[in-house]
Protein backbone atom coordinates (compact mmCIF):
# COMPACT_ATOMS: atom_id res chain seq x y z
CA UNK A 1 0.00 0.00 0.00
CA UNK A 2 0.43 3.56 -0.36
CA UNK A 3 0.72 6.18 -2.60
CA UNK A 4 3.59 8.97 -3.90
CA UNK A 5 3.22 12.52 -4.53
CA UNK A 6 5.09 14.04 -7.15
CA UNK A 7 4.15 17.89 -6.29
CA UNK A 8 6.67 19.28 -3.77
CA UNK A 9 4.77 23.14 -3.58
CA UNK A 10 5.07 24.93 -0.21
CA UNK A 11 2.54 25.59 1.98
CA UNK A 12 1.60 26.84 5.71
CA UNK A 13 0.03 25.50 8.67
CA UNK A 14 -0.83 29.15 10.31
CA UNK A 15 -1.06 29.23 14.29
CA UNK A 16 -2.84 32.95 14.76
CA UNK A 17 -2.42 34.29 18.76
CA UNK A 18 -4.74 36.59 20.61
CA UNK A 19 -3.86 38.40 23.71
CA UNK A 20 -6.48 39.53 25.81
CA UNK A 21 -5.56 42.81 24.26
CA UNK A 22 -7.07 41.84 21.37
CA UNK A 23 -3.36 41.40 19.46
CA UNK A 24 -3.49 38.89 17.31
CA UNK A 25 -0.39 37.52 15.74
CA UNK A 26 0.20 34.45 12.74
CA UNK A 27 3.07 32.18 12.72
CA UNK A 28 3.45 30.02 9.67
CA UNK A 29 5.07 27.16 9.72
CA UNK A 30 6.48 25.79 6.30
CA UNK A 31 5.57 22.52 5.35
CA UNK A 32 6.78 20.89 1.60
CA UNK A 33 4.19 18.24 -0.26
CA UNK A 34 6.48 15.69 -1.35
CA UNK A 35 7.26 11.95 -1.43
CA UNK A 36 7.18 12.06 2.70
CA UNK A 37 3.67 10.90 2.51
CA UNK A 38 2.87 13.42 5.14
CA UNK A 39 5.82 12.96 8.01
CA UNK A 40 6.57 16.64 7.91
CA UNK A 41 3.34 17.76 7.77
CA UNK A 42 2.71 15.52 11.32
CA UNK A 43 5.75 17.32 12.74
CA UNK A 44 4.13 20.86 11.41
CA UNK A 45 0.72 20.40 12.66
CA UNK A 46 2.41 18.86 16.03
CA UNK A 47 4.31 21.95 16.08
CA UNK A 48 1.17 24.31 15.33
CA UNK A 49 -0.96 22.26 17.98
CA UNK A 50 1.76 22.58 20.77
CA UNK A 51 2.21 25.84 20.09
CA UNK A 52 -1.58 27.12 20.36
CA UNK A 53 -2.13 24.43 23.06
CA UNK A 54 0.24 25.60 25.45
CA UNK A 55 -0.69 29.76 24.42
CA UNK A 56 -1.94 31.63 27.58
CA UNK A 57 -4.34 34.15 26.43
CA UNK A 58 -7.95 34.12 25.13
CA UNK A 59 -7.90 32.63 21.30
CA UNK A 60 -5.57 30.30 20.07
CA UNK A 61 -6.18 28.85 16.79
CA UNK A 62 -4.85 26.50 14.36
CA UNK A 63 -5.64 27.52 10.51
CA UNK A 64 -5.22 25.18 7.60
CA UNK A 65 -5.12 27.22 4.44
CA UNK A 66 -6.14 26.08 0.77
CA UNK A 67 -4.64 23.27 -0.14
CA UNK A 68 -4.05 19.19 0.39
CA UNK A 69 -2.17 17.99 3.25
CA UNK A 70 -1.20 14.27 3.22
CA UNK A 71 -1.10 13.60 6.77
CA UNK A 72 -0.58 10.10 9.18
CA UNK A 73 -1.72 9.29 12.46
CA UNK A 74 -1.80 12.60 14.71
CA UNK A 75 -3.00 12.78 18.00
CA UNK A 76 -3.79 16.81 19.74
CA UNK A 77 -3.40 15.91 23.42
CA UNK A 78 -4.36 18.29 26.16
CA UNK A 79 -5.23 19.54 28.48
CA UNK A 80 -4.95 23.04 26.99
CA UNK A 81 -4.18 26.02 28.84
CA UNK A 82 -6.21 28.92 26.87
CA UNK A 83 -9.16 30.37 28.76
CA UNK A 84 -11.21 29.88 25.40
CA UNK A 85 -11.77 27.01 23.35
CA UNK A 86 -9.00 26.49 21.21
CA UNK A 87 -9.81 26.99 17.13
CA UNK A 88 -9.15 23.84 14.73
CA UNK A 89 -9.85 25.84 11.53
CA UNK A 90 -9.15 23.86 8.46
CA UNK A 91 -10.06 25.56 4.80
CA UNK A 92 -8.04 23.48 2.83
CA UNK A 93 -7.75 19.58 2.93
CA UNK A 94 -6.49 17.29 4.93
CA UNK A 95 -5.91 13.70 3.45
CA UNK A 96 -4.99 10.37 4.54
CA UNK A 97 -1.83 8.37 4.14
CA UNK A 98 -3.23 5.17 2.54
CA UNK A 99 -1.07 2.60 4.96
CA UNK A 100 -2.97 0.67 7.25
CA UNK A 101 0.47 -0.17 9.21
CA UNK A 102 0.85 3.66 9.98
CA UNK A 103 -1.54 3.56 12.42
CA UNK A 104 -1.76 2.22 15.91
CA UNK A 105 -5.45 3.40 17.36
CA UNK A 106 -8.84 3.81 16.49
CA UNK A 107 -8.54 6.98 15.05
CA UNK A 108 -6.46 9.09 11.82
CA UNK A 109 -6.74 12.54 13.76
CA UNK A 110 -7.58 11.69 17.27
CA UNK A 111 -8.26 14.70 20.04
CA UNK A 112 -7.42 13.63 23.58
CA UNK A 113 -8.26 15.42 26.74
CA UNK A 114 -9.22 18.68 25.11
CA UNK A 115 -11.59 20.51 27.27
CA UNK A 116 -12.78 23.33 24.92
CA UNK A 117 -12.30 23.18 20.92
CA UNK A 118 -13.81 24.51 18.04
CA UNK A 119 -13.27 22.32 14.79
CA UNK A 120 -14.64 24.38 11.63
CA UNK A 121 -13.68 26.03 8.42
CA UNK A 122 -15.88 24.47 5.34
CA UNK A 123 -12.50 21.89 4.62
CA UNK A 124 -12.35 18.39 4.21
CA UNK A 125 -11.41 15.42 5.82
CA UNK A 126 -11.02 12.90 3.30
CA UNK A 127 -9.66 9.90 4.98
CA UNK A 128 -8.84 7.79 1.10
CA UNK A 129 -10.47 5.28 2.80
CA UNK A 130 -10.76 3.30 -1.23
CA UNK A 131 -7.42 2.57 -0.88
CA UNK A 132 -7.96 0.18 2.45
CA UNK A 133 -11.50 -0.84 2.27
CA UNK A 134 -9.98 -3.83 0.82
CA UNK A 135 -8.27 -4.94 3.96
CA UNK A 136 -11.59 -4.97 6.52
CA UNK A 137 -12.73 -7.93 7.19
CA UNK A 138 -15.16 -7.91 9.50
CA UNK A 139 -17.75 -9.14 7.71
CA UNK A 140 -16.27 -12.55 7.92
CA UNK A 141 -14.50 -12.04 10.90
CA UNK A 142 -16.12 -11.48 14.39
CA UNK A 143 -12.66 -10.32 15.87
CA UNK A 144 -11.57 -7.97 13.27
CA UNK A 145 -9.94 -4.82 13.77
CA UNK A 146 -11.74 -1.45 12.46
CA UNK A 147 -9.66 0.90 10.47
CA UNK A 148 -9.22 4.14 11.80
CA UNK A 149 -11.89 6.96 12.37
CA UNK A 150 -11.28 9.91 10.35
CA UNK A 151 -11.42 12.29 13.64
CA UNK A 152 -11.91 10.37 16.95
CA UNK A 153 -12.35 12.33 19.40
CA UNK A 154 -11.26 10.65 23.32
CA UNK A 155 -12.55 12.36 26.70
CA UNK A 156 -13.00 15.76 24.93
CA UNK A 157 -15.41 17.71 26.91
CA UNK A 158 -17.47 21.31 25.62
CA UNK A 159 -16.44 20.69 21.87
CA UNK A 160 -18.13 21.84 18.77
CA UNK A 161 -17.54 20.54 15.01
CA UNK A 162 -19.30 22.07 12.66
CA UNK A 163 -19.35 23.22 8.81
CA UNK A 164 -16.83 20.35 7.65
CA UNK A 165 -17.29 17.77 4.71
CA UNK A 166 -16.12 14.17 5.63
CA UNK A 167 -15.33 11.99 2.66
CA UNK A 168 -14.40 8.03 2.43
CA UNK A 169 -13.21 7.26 5.73
CA UNK A 170 -11.09 3.97 6.48
CA UNK A 171 -13.26 2.99 9.45
CA UNK A 172 -15.91 5.74 11.20
CA UNK A 173 -16.01 9.19 9.98
CA UNK A 174 -16.51 10.66 13.80
CA UNK A 175 -16.22 8.26 16.83
CA UNK A 176 -17.13 10.19 20.03
CA UNK A 177 -16.00 7.96 22.88
CA UNK A 178 -15.75 8.72 26.45
CA UNK A 179 -16.38 12.60 26.41
CA UNK A 180 -19.14 15.32 27.49
CA UNK A 181 -21.19 18.36 25.67
CA UNK A 182 -20.17 17.30 21.83
CA UNK A 183 -22.12 19.24 19.41
CA UNK A 184 -21.99 18.27 15.61
CA UNK A 185 -23.60 20.03 13.14
CA UNK A 186 -23.53 21.05 9.53
CA UNK A 187 -21.88 18.44 8.66
CA UNK A 188 -21.54 16.86 5.29
CA UNK A 189 -20.31 13.12 5.30
CA UNK A 190 -20.09 11.18 2.25
CA UNK A 191 -18.85 7.45 0.96
CA UNK A 192 -19.75 4.95 -1.64
CA UNK A 193 -22.79 2.65 -0.80
CA UNK A 194 -21.27 -0.56 -0.43
CA UNK A 195 -17.96 1.15 1.81
CA UNK A 196 -17.67 -1.21 4.93
CA UNK A 197 -18.16 0.46 8.47
CA UNK A 198 -18.18 3.74 7.45
CA UNK A 199 -20.23 5.01 9.95
CA UNK A 200 -21.15 9.00 10.07
CA UNK A 201 -20.53 9.38 13.44
CA UNK A 202 -20.46 6.46 15.97
CA UNK A 203 -20.95 7.77 19.91
CA UNK A 204 -20.18 5.11 22.79
CA UNK A 205 -19.61 5.99 26.33
CA UNK A 206 -20.60 9.80 26.15
CA UNK A 207 -23.11 12.23 27.68
CA UNK A 208 -24.51 15.16 26.13
CA UNK A 209 -23.81 14.85 22.67
CA UNK A 210 -25.72 16.35 19.79
CA UNK A 211 -25.95 15.91 16.03
CA UNK A 212 -28.19 18.12 13.93
CA UNK A 213 -28.46 19.88 10.45
CA UNK A 214 -26.12 17.33 8.63
CA UNK A 215 -26.03 15.23 5.73
CA UNK A 216 -24.37 11.67 5.20
CA UNK A 217 -24.52 8.97 2.38
CA UNK A 218 -22.44 6.39 3.69
CA UNK A 219 -21.99 2.66 3.28
CA UNK A 220 -22.85 2.08 7.01
CA UNK A 221 -25.19 3.63 10.10
CA UNK A 222 -25.62 7.14 9.41
CA UNK A 223 -25.41 7.47 13.49
CA UNK A 224 -24.62 4.60 15.28
CA UNK A 225 -25.35 4.61 19.57
CA UNK A 226 -22.78 2.40 21.36
CA UNK A 227 -22.86 1.09 24.68
CA UNK A 228 -22.37 3.58 27.59
CA UNK A 229 -23.98 6.97 25.31
CA UNK A 230 -26.46 8.68 27.64
CA UNK A 231 -28.05 12.08 26.92
CA UNK A 232 -27.55 11.91 23.06
CA UNK A 233 -30.15 13.81 20.36
CA UNK A 234 -30.17 13.35 16.82
CA UNK A 235 -32.26 16.24 14.99
CA UNK A 236 -32.57 17.32 11.62
CA UNK A 237 -30.42 14.99 9.83
CA UNK A 238 -30.77 13.44 6.61
CA UNK A 239 -29.47 10.05 5.88
CA UNK A 240 -29.51 7.61 3.34
CA UNK A 241 -27.97 5.37 1.08
CA UNK A 242 -26.83 3.63 4.21
CA UNK A 243 -27.85 1.11 7.62
CA UNK A 244 -30.11 4.00 8.90
CA UNK A 245 -30.18 5.23 12.29
CA UNK A 246 -28.60 2.62 14.70
CA UNK A 247 -28.79 2.01 18.70
CA UNK A 248 -26.05 -1.12 18.87
CA UNK A 249 -24.69 -3.24 18.09
CA UNK A 250 -24.67 -3.47 22.25
CA UNK A 251 -23.70 -6.59 24.04
CA UNK A 252 -21.21 -8.10 22.16
CA UNK A 253 -18.41 -7.01 24.88
CA UNK A 254 -18.53 -8.32 28.56
CA UNK A 255 -19.78 -5.75 31.42
CA UNK A 256 -21.01 -3.00 28.80
CA UNK A 257 -22.66 0.13 30.48
CA UNK A 258 -26.70 1.20 29.90
CA UNK A 259 -27.51 3.47 26.73
CA UNK A 260 -29.73 5.70 28.29
CA UNK A 261 -31.79 8.98 27.42
CA UNK A 262 -31.79 8.82 23.29
CA UNK A 263 -33.85 11.46 21.24
CA UNK A 264 -34.01 10.88 17.20
CA UNK A 265 -36.42 13.78 15.79
CA UNK A 266 -37.01 15.48 12.44
CA UNK A 267 -34.88 13.18 10.71
CA UNK A 268 -35.14 12.23 6.77
CA UNK A 269 -33.76 8.26 6.25
CA UNK A 270 -33.78 7.81 1.89
CA UNK A 271 -33.54 4.05 0.53
CA UNK A 272 -31.60 2.92 3.73
CA UNK A 273 -31.56 -0.67 4.32
CA UNK A 274 -33.01 0.70 7.81
CA UNK A 275 -34.93 3.56 9.47
CA UNK A 276 -34.66 2.99 13.20
CA UNK A 277 -33.32 -0.23 14.31
CA UNK A 278 -31.79 -1.45 17.65
CA UNK A 279 -29.48 -3.85 17.58
CA UNK A 280 -28.10 -6.26 20.02
CA UNK A 281 -26.10 -9.28 20.40
CA UNK A 282 -27.66 -13.30 21.16
CA UNK A 283 -26.02 -14.43 24.63
CA UNK A 284 -24.88 -10.94 25.34
CA UNK A 285 -24.10 -9.99 29.28
CA UNK A 286 -26.55 -8.00 30.92
CA UNK A 287 -27.17 -4.33 30.31
CA UNK A 288 -30.40 -1.90 29.65
CA UNK A 289 -31.09 0.20 26.52
CA UNK A 290 -34.15 2.63 27.83
CA UNK A 291 -35.57 5.64 27.17
CA UNK A 292 -35.43 6.38 24.07
CA UNK A 293 -37.51 8.76 21.43
CA UNK A 294 -37.54 8.48 17.56
CA UNK A 295 -40.41 11.64 16.73
CA UNK A 296 -40.71 12.99 13.08
CA UNK A 297 -38.96 10.43 10.98
CA UNK A 298 -39.59 10.77 7.47
CA UNK A 299 -38.63 6.93 5.64
CA UNK A 300 -38.22 6.75 2.30
CA UNK A 301 -38.23 3.71 0.05
CA UNK A 302 -36.55 2.20 3.57
CA UNK A 303 -36.58 -1.90 3.26
CA UNK A 304 -36.74 -1.98 7.39
CA UNK A 305 -38.62 1.18 8.64
CA UNK A 306 -39.06 0.13 12.54
CA UNK A 307 -36.63 -2.82 13.42
CA UNK A 308 -35.30 -4.06 16.41
CA UNK A 309 -33.00 -6.88 16.05
CA UNK A 310 -31.81 -8.96 19.54
CA UNK A 311 -30.47 -11.68 17.93
CA UNK A 312 -28.03 -9.30 15.59
CA UNK A 313 -26.16 -11.74 13.04
CA UNK A 314 -27.97 -14.39 13.86
CA UNK A 315 -25.11 -16.38 15.51
CA UNK A 316 -25.78 -17.27 19.05
CA UNK A 317 -28.38 -19.92 20.16
CA UNK A 318 -28.67 -18.03 23.38
CA UNK A 319 -30.84 -14.95 24.11
CA UNK A 320 -29.94 -11.41 24.39
CA UNK A 321 -29.25 -9.87 27.88
CA UNK A 322 -29.78 -6.60 26.86
CA UNK A 323 -33.04 -5.09 28.06
CA UNK A 324 -35.04 -2.49 25.88
CA UNK A 325 -37.44 -0.78 27.70
CA UNK A 326 -39.28 2.71 27.72
CA UNK A 327 -39.02 3.70 23.66
CA UNK A 328 -41.61 5.81 21.84
CA UNK A 329 -42.18 6.07 17.92
CA UNK A 330 -43.82 9.16 17.41
CA UNK A 331 -45.54 10.19 13.75
CA UNK A 332 -43.41 7.76 11.86
CA UNK A 333 -44.14 8.09 8.18
CA UNK A 334 -43.14 7.11 4.26
CA UNK A 335 -42.94 4.43 2.22
CA UNK A 336 -40.76 1.13 2.58
CA UNK A 337 -40.05 -1.70 -0.24
CA UNK A 338 -40.73 -4.61 2.73
CA UNK A 339 -44.22 -5.98 3.26
CA UNK A 340 -42.95 -5.97 6.72
CA UNK A 341 -43.00 -2.46 8.07
CA UNK A 342 -42.25 -3.27 11.95
CA UNK A 343 -40.33 -6.04 12.85
CA UNK A 344 -39.68 -6.39 16.63
CA UNK A 345 -37.57 -9.55 17.52
CA UNK A 346 -37.12 -8.95 21.48
CA UNK A 347 -35.14 -11.21 23.76
CA UNK A 348 -36.64 -14.47 24.96
CA UNK A 349 -35.12 -13.58 28.43
CA UNK A 350 -35.61 -9.90 28.69
CA UNK A 351 -38.59 -9.02 26.72
CA UNK A 352 -39.26 -5.71 25.02
CA UNK A 353 -41.12 -3.19 27.27
CA UNK A 354 -43.22 -0.37 27.00
CA UNK A 355 -42.67 0.15 23.36
CA UNK A 356 -45.00 3.01 22.41
CA UNK A 357 -46.14 3.50 18.65
CA UNK A 358 -48.39 6.87 17.98
CA UNK A 359 -49.01 7.74 14.63
CA UNK A 360 -47.40 5.47 12.62
CA UNK A 361 -48.44 5.88 8.52
CA UNK A 362 -46.21 3.79 6.24
CA UNK A 363 -47.12 2.67 2.67
CA UNK A 364 -45.90 0.08 0.82
CA UNK A 365 -43.89 0.28 -2.59
CA UNK A 366 -46.01 -2.85 -4.08
CA UNK A 367 -49.00 -4.51 -4.16
CA UNK A 368 -48.82 -7.14 -0.79
CA UNK A 369 -50.53 -5.52 1.98
CA UNK A 370 -48.38 -3.98 4.27
CA UNK A 371 -47.89 -6.08 8.08
CA UNK A 372 -46.11 -6.32 11.18
CA UNK A 373 -43.99 -8.96 13.29
CA UNK A 374 -43.85 -8.67 17.08
CA UNK A 375 -41.39 -11.79 19.34
CA UNK A 376 -41.65 -11.11 22.94
CA UNK A 377 -42.56 -7.39 23.03
CA UNK A 378 -44.93 -5.77 25.11
CA UNK A 379 -46.75 -3.11 23.16
CA UNK A 380 -48.65 -0.50 23.26
CA UNK A 381 -50.79 2.05 20.29
CA UNK A 382 -52.28 5.20 19.81
CA UNK A 383 -53.72 7.43 16.69
CA UNK A 384 -53.15 6.09 13.78
CA UNK A 385 -51.82 2.44 13.09
CA UNK A 386 -50.64 1.39 9.30
CA UNK A 387 -49.62 -1.02 9.19
CA UNK A 388 -51.74 -2.46 12.56
CA UNK A 389 -49.67 -3.33 15.23
CA UNK A 390 -49.19 -6.62 16.61
CA UNK A 391 -50.15 -6.31 19.90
Amino acid sequence: MGMARKSSTIAAVLIILCSALGCCNAVGLPVRRGRDLGAVFNVAFMQAWHAACNFIGPRARVFVPVGIFTIGEVLFQGPCKPLSPVIFQVAGTLQAVSDVSAYSGQGWISFNSVYGLIITGGGTIDGQGQNVWQYNDCKSNGDCVHLPASVHFIDVKNAKIKGLNFVNAMGFHMHISDSYLVRAHSLTITAPPDSPNTDGLHISKSNTIKVSRSVIRTGDDCVSIGQGATNVTINQVVCGPGHGISVGSLGRLPNEMDVRGLIVKNCTLQGTTNGIRIKTFGGSGPSVAAGMLFSDVVVENVLNPIIIDQNYGGSSSKPSQVKITDVIYDNIRGTTNSPVAINLMCSSSVPCKNVHFANINLKYIGNNVLSSTCANAQVISSGVQNPRPCL
